[in-house]
């Protein structure tokens, strides 16, 4: 996770997910070999638009080990939970500059369908 949120201590990580955990938030991890490949962040939540929505709110494989097929595990498994979950939409944000991300969502079918807009307060 530090990989894609460089800028969050270890303390900080840990007391965001504490409280985001009371409001629904899991983590999943992958595995291989003994290592931790990749982890998710997620949440299910309803939205006037599209229903019952699995929100992906972190989704990272380790730098190291990309390009190995763990992020499309990972991914697959995380829209299989939200098809049994009951899930209308299967949703997640990615930073603008993250283009080697955005192909990757590309090829596993998601598609652009907002913007998400935002100003520091």
């Amino acid at each position: 996770m530090s990989q894609l949120r460089p800028k969050l201590s270890a303390a900080d990580f840990v007391g965001r997910v504490e409280v985001q955990q009371r409001e629904g938030y899991r983590l999943a991890f992958l595995e291989h070999e003994g290592t931790v490949v990749g982890v998710a962040g997620f949440r299910t939540m309803h939205v006037l638009w599209s229903g019952k929505t699995m929100y992906v709110d972190d989704l990272v494989t380790d730098e190291a080990m990309r390009s190995r097929g763990f992020g499309e595990t990972l991914l697959g498994w995380l829209m299989d939970l939200a098809r049994d979950e009951g899930c209308e939409t299967f949703s997640l944000d990615s930073g603008t500059h993250r283009h080697q991300t955005h192909a990757f969502y590309f090829r596993q079918g998601l598609r652009i369908t907002d913007f998400h807009f935002q100003k520091p307060l």
